[in-house]
C-alpha cells in the first residue's frame, strides 16, 4: 500500500511538472533538443524550465542547464549524503541554480572543485560549516547599494551584503549536493532594518547558519536574540514547492514559505474579510505590515478565500493587518498574535483612518546552543586566519 501511495505521489508531481513545462513552452516558443540526457536529467531540465524566470529561459543556453544538471547528480553520486537526501528535498533545494535575483553564472562547477576534497571526508554538519568558512576566505561584509552579484562576482570582489553572502553560501552548499535555501526577514520588528542568513538541510532537518559568518557549531549567529523576536521570515522556494511549512504565496516560479517558527515563538490569527453588511469578499487583498522605517511595510501579502478568509503564523508581537478589494473598498485591524485567534475585517469606501496605534514587539525568547570554550577558541583562531587569506 504504501509502494502504491509513493508511486501515486511521484506521478502526480511528474505530470505537474510535464504541465507547467508544456505551458512554458507555448508561452514562449522553445524547443529543446535534450541530446544525451538519461531519464532523470530530462526530468530535472523540464524542471528548471517550466518554473524559471522568462529571462532566465531566454538568456540561458539549454547547454547551461545540461552542464548544471549533470553536475548536480555527478555530485550526488559522490557525495555521501547525496543518496540520504529525499527527491523532493534534492528537486527544489539543490538542483536549482538561481537563490535570489542574480544574474547566473558558473559557479557550480567552480566551487564543486574548490570544496570537494575539503568535505567528502565529513558528516553533513561538519561540511555545512566547513563550507561556510570557505566562503568566509572568499568574502565579508561590506554594504552595497548594488543588488544582487552573483557568486562568481562575490568571489571576484570579495565582498557583498547579506544578500550577496547569503545567495553565495546557498550556491556553495549546493554545489556539494546539500540542500540550502536564503531565508529573509522582510523587516525587525523590534528595530529598523532586514537581514537575510542560510538554512542548510542536513541528516533530516534544517539548520540556520550567518552567511560568510562561521561559528563553531549550527544554529548560532550574532542575530539568534533578535530572530526571536521577528514577526515574520520567509524563503523563496523554486518551483511548485508543498512542504510542511505554511505557504504564503504561489507564484509561476516560486512558493513564498513561512519559516518564522524555526527562530520565534508563533501563533496564527484567522481572518475574514466581509463588506459593511457583514457578507463576506472573496479574493480580497490581505497586506500584513510591520512598522518599521517609520513606516507600516507589507511584509506578506495573502488573498482571501471564495469565503473570505485566510491566515497567517506569525511572532507574538502586533501588527497592522489592511484589507482591500478591486471595488476599492478598504479596511484594517491591529492583530496580536499570541492574543487574537480570530478576527473580521470590513471594507468599505469610506474606512476612518487611525490618528496613532500602538504597535508592540515580541518579547525576546533566544536559544543559544552550547558552544565547548575549546571549540570556541579554535573557531576564533580559523576566523583570524580566514581574514589573514582574503586580505
Amino acid at each position: 500500500m504504501l509502494t502504491m501511495l509513493t508511486m501515486l505521489a511521484v506521478n502526480v508531481h511528474a505530470t505537474g511538472i510535464n504541465d507547467a513545462f508544456k505551458h512554458r513552452q507555448q508561452q514562449v516558443g522553445f524547443k529543446l533538443v535534450e541530446t544525451g540526457l538519461d531519464e532523470q536529467e530530462t526530468e530535472a531540465l523540464h524542471f528548471i524550465y517550466a518554473y524559471a524566470p522568462l529571462c532566465d529561459v531566454t538568456d540561458y543556453s539549454e547547454q547551461f542547464y545540461i552542464e548544471n544538471i549533470k553536475q548536480t547528480f555527478a555530485t550526488r553520486a559522490e557525495m555521501p549524503w547525496g543518496k540520504t537526501i529525499p527527491d523532493d528535498i534534492f528537486r527544489h533545494f539543490v538542483l536549482p541554480i538561481r537563490v535570489n535575483n542574480e544574474a547566473l553564472d558558473s559557479s557550480r562547477m567552480v566551487f564543486y572543485k574548490a570544496l570537494r576534497n575539503r568535505v567528502s571526508n565529513l558528516s553533513m554538519q561538519e561540511a555545512i560549516l566547513e563550507v561556510n568558512h570557505w566562503c568566509h576566505e572568499h568574502v565579508t561584509y561590506q554594504p552595497s547599494d548594488a543588488r544582487t552579484s552573483t557568486p562568481l562576482q562575490s568571489i571576484k570582489t570579495g565582498t557583498g551584503r547579506c544578500g550577496e553572502e547569503s545567495t553565495l553560501t546557498v550556491a556553495a552548499l549546493r554545489a556539494v549536493g546539500i540542500p540550502a535555501r536564503q531565508v529573509y526577514t522582510p523587516r525587525w520588528a523590534h528595530t529598523d532594518d532586514n537581514h537575510a542568513w542560510v538554512e542548510a538541510w542536513a541528516d533530516g532537518r534544517w539548520h540556520f547558519l550567518g552567511a560568510c559568518e562561521p561559528e563553531a557549531v549550527l544554529d548560532l549567529g550574532w542575530f539568534n536574540a533578535p530572530a526571536s523576536r521577528a514577526m515574520l521570515m520567509h524563503t523563496r522556494v523554486f518551483g511548485d514547492y508543498n512542504g510542511p511549512e505554511e505557504t504564503v504565496l504561489k507564484t509561476s516560479n516560486y512558493t513564498e514559505v513561512n519559516l518564522v517558527g524555526n527562530y520565534a515563538k508563533t501563533a496564527k490569527i484567522d481572518f475574514t474579510i466581509t463588506d459593511e453588511q457583514g457578507v463576506a469578499v472573496p479574493n480580497a487583498r490581505v497586506e500584513f505590515k510591520i512598522y518599521n522605517y517609520a513606516e507600516f511595510y507589507s511584509a506578506v501579502t495573502k488573498y482571501a478565500d471564495q469565503q473570505g478568509h485566510t491566515s497567517l503564523t506569525a511572532g507574538l508581537g502586533d501588527m497592522l493587518v489592511w484589507a482591500s478589494d478591486s471595488a476599492k473598498r478598504y479596511g484594517w485591524v491591529k492583530a496580536s498574535f499570541g492574543k487574537d485567534q480570530a478576527m473580521t475585517i470590513k471594507i468599505a469606501h469610506d474606512t476612518v483612518l487611525p490618528d496613532s496605534i500602538d504597535i508592540v514587539p515580541p518579547p525576546e525568547h533566544a536559544v543559544i546552543p552550547d558552544v565547548p570554550a575549546a571549540l570556541a577558541e579554535a573557531n576564533k583562531v580559523r576566523l583570524a586566519q580566514e581574514d589573514s587569506i582574503r586580505n
